[in-house]
């Protein structure tokens, strides 16, 4: 079965080159193409879980290993551990579902990107292929320099998607997105190197194996300073998150979802994947620094959600501190800290991907995502979706019995006993900030809530709207009538056109006072056709976000399907620090 590694990549690559070859003759089955390939790609992700043997899951499987470049003595090698296992299979189910949120449903509304009226359908098509390629190579990579090639290959395609996809600040968010990834890259590419340098192998496996023989303590702080920078700025950690927020913000609802779901997860994984293993010696000097960092993002993105009035915005800063907690599970050096670091990955793609799916269904409908412009009482409104926000938003604060809850709670354990290594007395106090986060977190969720679900709602229109359409009644939305509808949304418009585009329901100003007529209630004639009127959650919608709800529901009550999965890989690559 070692061709399965090799299809997973086959599979959306040649999705992408057949875009490239007969775009005439694919533009009539456009919408239903990336989900054929994605599809195929998820299906091949679902054979390689049934057929992995989960009594080895410490070692790789499924493996290729062939000559790549001889000269250089670099191969083609690519496998699949227990650690790696979960990501394939989330980043082939999140790329599947975000092509299902595409494809599905009226092509004319504003969450759908594959018409000609939102801009260059088979270049966005193309675009998340590619990324698709670029996500799955990275988890299935057993060499360094070809872990790197897959690391950098997502870049272009995300910033792109943000470029031309994105919002009104797009531009600037892609080109922070860009700078700080390629930089961080540049400086992690000089570890990696440092490592051939010292063992004269690029290959993963040895050197995993081998734990950091042949190279000084000097050498291996070195190594592990470097490929820790390069790893943080992808994570984000604590300093070097600067880039996240904007590009969360501009990106468009797909953009966010495979941003926070899959792209942050490639910085973590190679901290368990090549930094730990491969650098043992430096990584017990840099953990007590790599946890303090880790808490100061915990407390700062908690505080930072709290300061915020945009959704996707708080959304963003979340992820920093969801991330705090997967870092500090690493710090800790011990099989249940990194455990917990491992399953709070998992965790957060799932969760985050709803919420960012579920911030952009908010912005459609409300043509913005300005938690106070938004008027509250969204549970009167819309009340599946207001549901649903909440369930994802309680999952993401970590309530026991949902999914967030496991990773967060096992990377603090892991703080009250680190490793033998490292001082008990500063990981405690890492575990008490740690606490401090948690709570923090519930802070800002239910403050969240408060303002966009709960209490009545500030636009009466809307809500009488909702479920009694008027022909008096004209409400900016998704489900506009007119071919103009889609392009009303700033958001998912091509590049150079979201400018032109006033925010719907003035995003900037409070709703006007009660007996004043809002600008966007438009008198009509008796005989002029209805508009339609706000609506809940919508069939795809159902298709993209349902999964997801019943993965959350599903780890958060049987972790032991992850954790069995990941403390053999995670016994093995502590190695002599275990």
């Amino acid at each position: 079965m070692g061709w399965l590694p090799v299809a997973l990549l086959a599979v959306p690559l040649l999705g992408a080159l057949l875009l490239l070859i007969s775009p005439a003759l694919l533009r009539p089955v456009l919408r239903g193409y990336g989900l054929a390939f994605s599809g195929v790609t998820l299906a091949l992700a679902v054979v390689l879980a049934a057929t992995f043997d989960y009594a080895q899951a410490a070692r790789p499987q499924l493996t290729v290993d062939q000559p790549w470049i001889p000269g250089l003595g670099l191969r083609f090698h690519l496998g699949v551990d227990g650690i790696s296992l979960p990501l394939v299979v989330l980043t082939a189910l999140l790329t599947f579902l975000c092509f299902a949120y595409l494809s599905w449903g009226d092509a004319r509304a504003p969450g759908q990107l594959l018409t000609p009226a939102t801009g260059r359908p088979r270049a966005l098509v193309f675009t998340l292929l590619v990324l698709e390629v670029g996500m799955i190579g990275t988890f299935l990579a057993l060499d360094l320099l070809l872990f790197f090639v897959f690391f950098e290959v997502v870049l272009i395609p995300m910033y792109f998607l943000i470029a031309i996809w994105g919002g009104k600040g797009r531009r600037g968010a892609s080109i922070k997105f860009i700078l700080y990834t390629l930089l961080g890259s540049v400086v992690m590419l000089l570890g990696l190197l440092l490592i051939w340098a010292q063992t004269g192998t690029l290959d993963i496996v040895a050197l995993s194996q081998a734990h950091g023989a042949g190279m000084s303590r000097g050498v291996q702080v070195l190594a592990f300073a470097a490929v820790g920078i390069g790893l943080a700025v992808k994570t984000p950690m604590w300093p070097l998150h600067t880039w996240l927020p904007d590009a969360h913000t501009e990106a468009p609802t797909v953009g966010s979802v495979l941003l926070a779901g899959v792209l942050l997860k490639m910085g973590t994984y190679g901290f368990a994947r090549i930094a730990i293993p491969i650098l043992p010696e430096g990584a017990v000097v840099i953990a007590p620094w790599l946890g303090a960092l880790a808490v100061v993002g915990i407390v700062y993105g908690s505080l930072a959600c709290l300061a915020q009035r945009d959704l996707k915005r708080m959304i963003a800063y979340s992820s920093v501190g969801h991330m705090g907690f997967v870092l500090l599970g690493f710090a800790t050096l011990t099989t249940v800290g990194i455990n917990g670091a491992l399953f709070a990955n998992v965790a957060h793609g799932l969760i985050t991907g709803l919420l960012f799916f579920l911030a952009g269904a908010i912005k459609e409908r409300y043509g913005t995502a300005d938690m106070p412009s938004l008027g509250g009482g969204m549970l009167a409104i819309l009340p599946h979706l207001g549901a649903v926000l909440t369930f994802a938003a309680i999952a993401s604060l970590g309530i026991p019995g949902l999914a967030g809850f496991w990773g967060e709670m096992l990377a603090l354990l892991g703080a009250f006993q680190p490793a033998a290594a490292l001082p008990r007395g500063l990981f405690l106090v890492f575990m008490a900030i740690g606490g401090l986060g948690a709570v923090l977190t519930a802070a800002y969720f239910l403050v969240m809530l408060s303002r966009v679900t709960h209490g009545r709602p500030a636009r009466p229109a809307l809500s009488l709207a909702a479920t009694h359409p008027a022909p008096a009644v004209a409400v900016a939305g998704p489900e506009e009538t007119g071919s103009g509808a889609a392009e009303s949304q700033p958001e998912e418009l091509g590049a150079g056109a979201a400018e032109s585009q006033p925010e719907e329901f003035g995003a900037a100003e409070p709703w006007p006072e009660e007996g004043r007529r809002p600008a966007e209630v438009i008198e009509t004639e008796p005989s002029a056709p209805k508009a339609e009127a706000m609506r809940d959650i919508r069939g795809y919608e159902l298709v993209a976000w349902v999964p997801l709800i019943v993965l959350i529901l599903l780890f958060g009550l049987w972790p032991k399907l992850l954790l069995s999965l990941t403390t053999p890989a995670v016994q093995t690559l502590l190695g002599a620090l275990s």
